[in-house]
């Protein structure tokens, strides 16, 4: 067998100087082609596609981030300066374009009215622009934290530090309206990066010989890391959540030096809803007035699926549902995860069937398991299901629905003969090129302070389809650049909604957001899909390539608590299950 030296120097005359240095693969997985790298050169000018790291990512968007006004005189200045209304082909094909931007009726939504405890200063709030604060509120529903404890993996930070910061964040979910503990359960112990294993099922063994004797178990862990490391969050979430079954907060070294309040009260919302809270709920939920919701028992669901990065040929496809878990507040998501083929855009697990060598014929699946929650949690059995479908472009919206609303239709049927929920399925849309501009930039009622539109601008005319239900609504109030609105496509409607009523719908959610006391730009159930969909990437074995649509992974740990998800490489690879989430885990908001 001739070396790769050998052949150059044979076939094209050339030494390899450099034999010691790796070759460089340009072919794919399936046909693999190696060629040296001194005899290579990469050409100008060509379209990067894989993952970009953190200092090219906020490059990228300083020179992208526009304000309104800036972006829609560069869309003015391209359009004329390409002359489209000269075109020749377009004259041919009798199409003529304007250089002026369409002009389109919209609405302003008001925001809903959000309840907070009763013992607080202000019981009810009304956002401002699409944003209030915590100031002399307390959460709804405040969670009880008995017993946590505090991990340091950040070699800068003193354990009397990171115990400081832990108080300060304890003594902030307490003035937010959670019951915590003041003190940890244990002294805080500093653990090495490499070994977070190691540390973690030490420490947790110590955690359990101090609480097995009454029953208990730990409610939480907080954690701090070094800035940075996706590596180690990435297999601390998995240990956690696939096989410790506790929930956990991390925090970076950086907001420790500061103890910034802004942050501790930001942490906090994360850590209520993580540890079974509720944060806020909407007064008219709470009151029983949301139309076609609060009628009759209804489960809202988000789903989602996440491909991996542009260069990866082979690496699964993650797909998550999370569905609410309350009624009539419609607040806490319940989560599952799954791995599935390659680039499959259908939920898989939505609905699945088994032999059992005893029982026969199975059924299960993400809908069946998170109905049986709900009626477990709630007592009642849902009459309503709306379910909002992240990640869905045009081209695949009729398979999608054909696809996914059988397998509601199976896993409720499972549960019950004739068993049929009325349905509604909507697809939520981000990635379009569609922008908003209020009519005067410099008019204040139009536009919130980073001159964007205002939340709750719903357009339903004009730029839709003639035909079909769909609508574009800014939720949220702008920071920096230019808002994008989230085009929702109403695919099915059993429920027999208005416009007003799911447009109504749709805006107040977004207020519900549980990390923060803002409105967001999609609806949090097909927020919350997305959030867990990125954590369950953590569970998966590490990629070795620099695309890798993940961080996590560090060589050289132990085996862990059980295989991580991986793939066959090849174009119809077999994909291994996921790990399984802890049944205390996924009952809660884990991925916040």
């Amino acid at each position: 067998m001739k070396s790769v030296a050998e052949y150059f120097q044979e076939t094209y005359g050339l030494v390899i100087q450099h034999t010691q240095w790796p070759c460089l693969q340009v072919g794919n997985q399936q046909r693999p082609n190696y060629l040296p790298m001194e005899v290579c050169k990469i050409v100008e000018g060509q379209r990067y596609s894989k993952r970009l790291n953190e200092r090219q990512i906020t490059a990228l968007l300083k020179v992208t981030c526009q304000r309104p006004y800036e972006r829609e005189y560069d869309i003015l200045q391209t359009v004329h300066h390409n002359a489209y209304a000269e075109d020749p082909y377009d004259e041919e094909f009798g199409i003529k374009i304007t250089e002026k931007l369409t002009q389109v009726e919209a609405r302003i939504l008001p925001a809903p009215r959000l309840k907070y405890h009763d013992s607080s200063w202000e019981k009810e709030c009304l956002p401002q622009v699409g944003q209030w604060n915590m100031m002399n509120k307390r959460m709804v529903n405040g969670a009880t934290i008995k017993s946590w404890i505090c991990i340091n993996f950040a070699r800068n930070v003193q354990d009397s530090m990171a115990h400081s910061f832990c108080r300060e964040l304890a003594q902030m979910c307490m003035t937010s309206g959670m019951a915590v503990n003041p003190e940890p359960l244990l002294p805080v112990v500093s653990g090495h990066p490499d070994q977070v294993e190691r540390v973690l099922k030490s420490r947790i063994h110590d955690v359990m010989t101090k609480l097995q004797p009454g029953g208990k178990d730990l409610d939480l862990l907080i954690v701090i890391l070094t800035d940075n490391n996706g590596s180690l969050y990435g297999d601390l979430k998995w240990i956690c959540e696939t096989d410790l079954s506790i929930v956990s907060q991390c925090c970076l070294q950086r907001h420790v030096y500061k103890m910034n309040k802004q942050y501790l009260a930001n942490v906090a919302l994360k850590i209520n809803v993580k540890a079974g809270g509720r944060n806020t709920v909407l007064v008219d939920a709470i009151s029983m007035r949301i139309p076609l919701v609060s009628d009759r028992p209804t489960i809202i669901f988000g789903g989602d699926v996440t491909h991996p990065h542009p260069g990866e040929d082979s690496s699964p496809s993650i797909a998550a549902v999370v569905a609410s878990q309350d009624w009539p507040e419609v607040t806490k998501y319940a989560g599952l995860v799954c791995a599935q083929a390659h680039r499959q855009e259908l939920i898989q697990d939505l609905y699945k069937t088994w032999q059992d060598p005893v029982r026969g014929t199975m059924t299960g699946g993400m809908i069946k398991e998170l109905l049986i929650s709900f009626r477990r949690v709630t007592g009642q059995k849902p009459q309503r299901i709306i379910f909002y479908r992240d990640g869905v472009s045009e081209g695949q919206f009729y398979q999608v629905l054909l696809y996914e609303l059988d397998a509601i239709r199976k896993a409720c049927e499972s549960l019950e003969p004739y068993y049929q929920p009325l349905v509604t399925f909507v697809v939520v849309q981000k990635c379009h090129h569609t922008r908003l501009f209020a009519n005067n930039h410099n008019d204040r009622h139009a536009v919130d302070r980073s001159g964007n539109i205002l939340p709750g601008t719903v357009v339903d005319s004009r730029i839709c389809h003639p035909t079909e239900f769909d609508f574009y609504l800014c939720s949220h109030a702008g920071i920096q650049g230019t808002s994008r609105p989230a085009h929702y496509h109403v695919l099915w409607d059993e429920n027999k909604f208005t416009a007003d009523a799911l447009q109504t719908l749709t805006n107040n959610l977004c207020y519900t957001y549980a990390r923060c006391t803002r409105s967001v730009s999609i609806v949090p159930p097909a927020y919350y899909a997305h959030l867990a969909a990125f954590c369950a990437r953590f569970y998966m074995e590490p990629e070795t390539s620099d695309s890798g649509s993940m961080t996590s992974g560090a060589a050289g740990r132990g085996a862990g608590p059980g295989p991580r998800s991986t793939r066959i490489p090849g174009a119809n690879a077999a994909v291994r299950p996921l790990p399984q989430l802890r049944d205390n885990v996924k009952r809660v908001m884990f991925y916040c």
